[in-house]
């Protein structure tokens, strides 16, 4: 399990360690694991010209030291001091001996920068907040048009440690290395776009167990996957019930189907008015004109992919003793209050523009604050959430770890992709996997599926469904 955690929470877990350690020699760690990225991305350090763009603090600190090291081996450093009068002392003093030079920002330290074979950014700590000043952000600028490849110091300067959020001119990176633990923005867009590659230095830290984030691994999803025994019958490996599609999107229903078939449940009954769509495509479905509530058994409901303005449907299904995952039109037809008082389960799956209209904010909000929308949903509805999008965010009413998927690609932004989802992550549930791990595990499947059908090309949500066996494969290793 990969974790982040708060700004707070690592300031306090430093400072228990620097207690223990002698004076320096935290900083000196995070100095010689910074250094030894930016060699292994050099390739040859002797030689190469490199330029320290150093804030005031310990995360310049950081830099000036690494840029020693480097120095030390032949490359020629550059330091450009942002704030001259609050340049940590023992760092400047460090380059200095290893030969180094220093400036002010300049029109001659732009040039050097455009030069630069590498560029680190030590601007500002993990305790920024908004965007980058004036003098900052035009040196960043110069870096981002360069040919250098650029290094930010933990996290990049601009974006906000605990929020993932952007609120002006930031640093770009090629490369973050970050020290001790993820930080949330590191996971989160918009700041995950601004970090690149992110390479973690272990530096002793001891964390507690309460993460602001984590992100499912392989192993992780292997062992929530749900796995038939030998006395397994189809009614004991779940039936997840779909109640999706109208006249106009028929296909919605197909999709949520397709999906739900490929997601561990053991039968997945239709209800709706695309049954002949469904049974013509897979004949395996139970279809039912009865309605949700005298379809049959279920373990788990899908209400909402393609349902036009059926919010009787919708109503029947949230009040069924089960699991329930609500999605698309369903999102805009589910009364709050129906969904805040329900006793079973409920996992809700916007995008951000459904997202937006159920908090009364524009989209570009919570595109924003990924973070807080998806914390806020789930406490306004006591519903976990899943938040589609470009990092998928999964959050549970009472708080706890948020977890952000780490699979995907932009080739899921693709018309129906969002209704396979629905109908794998439902058949998850109706597995019995909780509402957290069933939207988690269902978008960790859905992200790997994704990039399989795409492989670099066009592919449709059919193509996503098709391709969930070979993620699930993947995944058992």
């Amino acid at each position: 399990m990969r974790t982040a955690y708060s700004v707070e929470t690592v300031r306090t877990a430093e400072r228990a360690l620097m207690a223990r350690l002698p004076e320096g020699a935290l900083m000196q760690r995070a100095a010689a694991g910074l250094a030894a990225a930016c060699a292994d991305l050099l390739g040859r350090v002797y030689g190469s010209r490199v330029v320290l763009l150093v804030g005031s603090g310990d995360n310049g600190g950081d830099a000036l030291y690494a840029g020693a090291r480097l120095a030390r081996r032949g490359a020629g450093v550059t330091g450009v001091l942002l704030k001259p009068e609050r340049t940590h002392e023992g760092g400047l003093s460090a380059l200095r001996r290893a030969g180094g030079s220093v400036m002010e920002p300049s029109k001659a330290a732009e040039e050097l920068i455009r030069r630069a074979d590498l560029v680190v950014d030590g601007i500002v700590g993990i305790g920024g907040k908004g965007g980058l000043r004036p003098d900052a952000a035009s040196l960043a600028a110069v870096a981002a048009q360069s040919r250098a490849a650029v290094v930010a110091v933990d996290l990049p300067s601009g974006v906000e440690a605990d929020s993932g959020e952007v609120r002006g001119a930031a640093v770009r990176a090629d490369l973050t290395v970050t020290f001790g633990t993820h930080k949330p923005a590191l996971l989160i867009d918009p700041a995950r776009e601004y970090a690149g590659s992110v390479r973690l230095v272990e530096i002793g830290l001891d964390l507690p167990e309460g993460a602001e984030l984590e992100a499912l691994q392989h192993a992780d999803v292997a062992a929530r996957l749900p796995l038939p025994r030998s006395e397994s019958d189809k009614y004991r490996r779940g039936v997840v019930g779909i109640a999706a599609g109208s006249a106009r999107y028929p296909g919605a229903a197909v999709l949520a189907v397709a999906g739900a078939l490929r997601g561990g449940a053991g039968a997945v009954r239709y209800v709706g008015p695309a049954g002949n769509a469904v049974i013509a495509r897979f004949p395996e479905t139970l279809v039912s004109d009865r309605g949700p509530a005298k379809a049959g058994r279920v373990q788990a409901w899908v209400v909402g992919p393609g349902a036009g303005d059926d919010a009787a449907t919708v109503a029947e299904v949230l009040a069924a003793d089960v699991p329930v995952l609500v999605d698309a039109d369903g999102l805009r037809l589910a009364d709050r209050d129906a969904v805040r008082g329900r006793g079973a389960p409920t996992l809700m799956t916007p995008h951000a523009g459904e997202a937006a209209a159920l908090l009364g904010v524009s989209r570009e909000e919570v595109e924003g604050a990924r973070l807080t929308a998806v914390r806020e949903l789930a406490a306004l509805y006591r519903s976990t959430v899943l938040l589609k999008g470009s990092t998928t965010l999964v959050a549970d009413p009472g708080g706890g770890p948020v977890r952000v998927n780490s699979t995907g690609t932009p080739w899921l932004a693709t018309a129906g992709s969002g209704d396979v989802l629905s109908g794998l992550s439902g058949s998850l549930l109706a597995a019995g996997l909780s509402a957290r791990d069933a939207g988690s595990v269902g978008a960790y499947l859905h992200g790997l599926a994704g990039r399989y059908a795409a492989d670099g090309a066009p592919a449709g949500a059919h193509d996503v469904a098709n391709t969930i066996p070979e993620a699930w494969r993947d995944v058992r290793g």
